[in-house]
């Protein structure tokens, strides 16, 4: 039995209608397109997986420079999921402040939304952006929120920046498996442009040969 198609929102309907003017031109460039992706459920369940060495070597380094207290209390509990909510949303705004830096249209070039039926926020890229570029806005998120506040959380000793850190490890998975996939792909061409795939889990890549 085929596998039925998710319906596309209004708003990815209008990505893939920008999606085929840019390959039609990039065509006519001489460049060649592939998909790049990789299943949203698949991400939610190997992402996890990929992130868990980092969260242990986190939760290790933490406990081990923890001078005393307990390392979860109820007041910690309540206000760990608002905390929680409000960095997601700044993870997908730095996602979108690192591309729209090297966007051409700058912040013009970005638009949020979330695949409500895997209850996943995204950001997307109208633009073509080279591999580093795509690569740096993909993990610039887990750096900061992830890593960077496991940092401050241990200089802190605080419980609550710590689980929270944690947290934005994990939320990174999805990131850092389509990130793996760029840094793998062994391209054939000499010039390679990589963009947001419309309404998939990740890119689409042109490349052509100089």
């Amino acid at each position: 039995m085929q596998k039925q198609e998710r319906k596309l929102t209004h708003k990815e309907q209008e990505r893939k209608k920008r999606l085929e003017q840019i390959s039609q031109k990039m065509s006519a460039d001489g460049y060649r397109k592939r998909d790049l992706t990789v299943g949203v459920i698949f991400a939610n369940v190997v992402g996890p997986l990929m992130m868990l060495p980092f969260c242990v070597i986190v939760g290790v380094i933490y406990l081990c420079t923890k001078f005393s207290g307990d390392l979860l209390s109820f007041r910690i509990g309540w206000s760990f999921f608002p905390l929680l909510v409000v960095l997601i949303v700044l993870h997908e705004a730095i996602h979108g402040l690192t591309w729209g830096i090297f966007a051409k249209g700058h912040l013009r070039s970005i638009s949020f939304g979330v695949i409500w039926s895997a209850l996943t926020p995204y950001c997307t890229c109208g633009e073509p952006l080279k591999r580093w570029q795509y690569v740096l806005g993909g993990s610039m998120p887990t750096f900061i929120l992830g890593f960077g506040m496991a940092a401050v959380s241990v200089a802190l000793q605080s419980d609550l920046l710590f689980l929270l850190s944690e947290a934005m490890i994990v939320a990174g998975c999805g990131d850092f498996l389509i990130v793996w996939k760029l840094l793998t792909y062994n391209a054939s061409g000499k010039d390679v442009m990589f963009y947001d795939h419309p309404y998939e889990c990740g890119t689409v890549v042109f490349e052509r040969e100089k």
